[in-house]
């Protein structure tokens, strides 16, 4: 599928999950849709668990959510840092109640889990979150990925080509 005319916000915050970022970018960027880095300070650059750095296109307070097709929540420790932003959390119950295509791998789960908008979905992530996952309601598999409506959720960077298929087949079927 072609995403011309998509535009995704991918969120970033220092530690992120260097693969889990950039591995879904490139795909989506391929794929040509517009990508923007989205993190509470523009121009700032990031750096990665493993040291790839990413640079913000925007804050989260420039962003016009309504503009936007989907959205990506990378791991790594930084969704217990974007978790804490009212904007990601805002960005994320925007996305689900309008069904838009919401990307989450790995420790992501947890921005979702602080938007309350897992209970009843089905959704894998690393299985060290599991539990946390569980509670907040969502029924947890362990599958390189799953697709539950708009929730697409994958468990590590091994997994990332299944997830992507998975969230770029999302936008098919998506309300935009």
């Amino acid at each position: 599928m072609s995403l011309i005319n998509k535009k995704i916000l991918a969120l970033v915050s220092d530690d992120f999950e260097d693969l889990e970022l950039w591995y879904p970018v490139y795909r989506l960027r391929e794929a040509g849709a517009t990508v923007n880095l989205v993190g509470d300070e523009k121009n700032k650059e990031y750096i990665g668990k493993y040291g790839v750095p990413a640079v913000s296109d925007f804050n989260f307070s420039e962003i016009k959510k309504e503009e936007y097709d989907g959205i990506l929540v990378p791991g790594g420790w930084s969704p217990d840092k974007l978790r804490r932003y009212p904007e990601v959390i805002d960005f994320i119950i925007y996305f689900d109640l309008k069904k838009k295509p919401i990307g989450q791998i790995c420790h992501a789960g947890w921005v979702l889990i602080s938007a309350g908008i897992l209970q009843g979905v089905n959704v894998t992530s690393t299985p060290g979150i599991k539990d946390d996952m569980t509670n907040a309601g969502a029924i947890w598999h362990d599958v390189p990925a799953i697709t539950d409506g708009h929730i697409i959720s994958s468990r590590r960077p091994p997994d990332l080509p299944e997830y992507m298929k998975q969230y770029i087949a999302a936008f098919e079927n998506a309300k935009n």
